[in-house]
């Protein structure tokens, strides 16, 4: 019977800019006596990439534009975060506020692709007051290089995704998603396959990477601070795969 252990690895410290992520996280595995073994996969939370990288901008610093100040007196938001939300931004898929709402929302497409509330600009878990956090540059380059560092530090065959919290259309609720890769196959394709009786499989196709990246929710608690989760026990193959590979494709939105 297949079986598959989920850990999250505590005494994570704070991350700051500048800290050697690798190495920090890698001490925390050895420490907490899970030293990585051949086929570990490690989910670490994009905030402590972001810190790492220095992501965080004090609002303080921003100065709102023209469409950042129109957006906020429509939504109830501050402009200054609306700006920050417009930089990380392509496109504002929908701006809305309901009735009795404090603080309206902005549905955006990000640079990176993503379709997330507020291009994922976030303003918790971090030490700075009046400041916001964006995502990393490129996340699929971040964790590639975590990879490396930790494959060469224990001499075996890892995986890193790096996770955020997103909203689902048409559900309620937050899930933790797939933002960054090294390694990992986004999906694992089922088409041509059988079935339980017999029938070949024409669509079928597991988001695996997405997968990982909500299972790791399960073991870790907002305030807790433990960012890296490992699991250990999977069947699955190295593959070049990008976080964008998750995507689906503007021209296949059938909502416009």
């Amino acid at each position: 019977m297949a079986s598959l252990m989920i850990t999250a690895i505590p005494g994570v410290p704070d991350i700051v800019a500048d800290d050697d992520l690798a190495a920090i996280l890698g001490d925390c595995l050895v420490a907490s006596g899970n030293t990585p073994i051949e086929g570990d996969i490690l989910c670490v939370a994009q905030k402590v990439f972001s810190k790492a990288e220095g992501c965080i901008y004090p609002l303080a610093s921003i100065t709102p534009s023209a469409e950042a100040l129109r957006y906020a007196e429509e939504l109830g938001k501050d402009a200054r975060k609306v700006e920050i939300v417009l930089r990380e931004s392509t496109e504002v898929v929908r701006a809305f506020r309901h009735p009795g709402q404090n603080e309206g929302t902005m549905i955006c497409r990000h640079r990176l692709g993503f379709i997330s509330a507020n291009a994922a600009v976030d303003e918790s878990n971090i030490a700075e007051t009046d400041a916001a956090m964006t995502l990393p540059p490129d996340p699929d380059a971040s964790v590639r290089a975590m990879r490396k560092a930790l494959e060469a530090r224990f001499g075996c065959r890892i995986g890193v995704v790096m996770t955020d919290t997103f909203g689902r259309p048409w559900r309620i609720a937050q899930v933790n998603v797939a933002i960054g890769l090294a390694g990992v196959p986004a999906t694992i394709r089922e088409q041509g396959n059988q079935d339980a009786w017999g029938r070949i499989m024409k669509v079928t196709e597991a988001a695996f990477a997405d997968e990982l990246a909500a299972a790791s929710g399960l073991v870790v608690k907002k305030a807790a601070k433990t960012p890296l989760v490992l699991f250990r026990g999977l069947d699955w193959c190295p593959t070049e795969s990008r976080a964008g590979d998750l995507l689906r494709g503007k021209q296949e939105d059938m909502f416009k």
